[in-house]
């Protein structure tokens, strides 16, 4: 996987890669490959370091979703990255095409979530349940064609599988997402993607904003015209 790794950026303190879609962001039960064993290779081999190499997991994607993601290259940096992604500092951004348009073009969603470890599955609860956590998103109806969705989406919060559970909650799945979309979802990749991320530099405390473009092989992103959302 080393030698597909798109680097975005990289400093002294920061690296801000793209995330395939399939690829599991850290280490899991599975014990596949996954991004962040890989950008450990690529430093190791690009700086000769001997040893581990310390890398530190600022934020995820699930292994579905692809993205820009940063990581961060020494403790202080992961310590203050961290510090941004407590404190709302961090703006995720994703792209989904949804299975048919919500009525309301433009909503804040607020559900409670709990999630079940043994089908790794989350579900939208009472806010009283044991365990249940408030998740918060706002999603924006960028365009609109044969039967699907442009959503443009930002998390206020970080749940597992959030976008998924919550856009199906109101009827409208991600394209592909058989999982949470059951029948009214369309079979194929999973189309969700993080195409902005927006922090501020954790030394030289510049705003920095990280773009990057849907797979062009993706079927369902070909129905609508991306342009305007990357010429800003």
């Amino acid at each position: 996987m080393t030698d597909e790794l798109t680097v975005l950026h990289e400093d002294n303190h920061i690296i801000v890669v793209l995330k395939p879609q399939g690829t599991a962001s850290c280490p899991d039960e599975s014990g596949d490959d996954n991004l962040f064993d890989a950008i450990k290779r690529f430093l190791a081999e690009k700086y000769h370091k001997p040893g581990n190499v310390y890398l530190g997991l600022i934020h995820r994607l699930d292994r579905p979703t692809g993205g820009v993601m940063v990581f961060a290259k020494t403790s202080k940096a992961a310590s203050r990255l961290a510090e941004q992604m407590r404190g709302g500092d961090f703006e995720k951004h994703y792209l989904a095409v949804l299975v048919g348009a919500p009525e309301e073009k433009r909503a804040t969603l607020v559900n409670y979530l709990k999630k079940n470890p043994v089908n790794n599955m989350v579900y939208i609860c009472p806010p009283t349940t044991d365990g249940a956590k408030m998740a918060s998103l706002e999603y924006r109806i960028a365009q609109e064609a044969g039967g699907l969705a442009l959503a443009e989406i930002r998390l206020h919060t970080g749940r597992t599988h959030q976008i998924r559970v919550q856009m199906a909650g109101i009827g409208h799945p991600v394209y592909g997402d058989m999982r949470y979309g059951g029948e009214t979802a369309k079979k194929g990749r999973l189309a969700l993607w993080a195409y902005s991320l927006s922090f501020t530099h954790p030394v030289t405390r510049e705003r920095l904003r990280f773009m990057a473009e849907p797979p062009e092989d993706g079927v369902p992103w070909k129905a609508f015209d991306l342009s305007p959302l990357f010429s800003l």
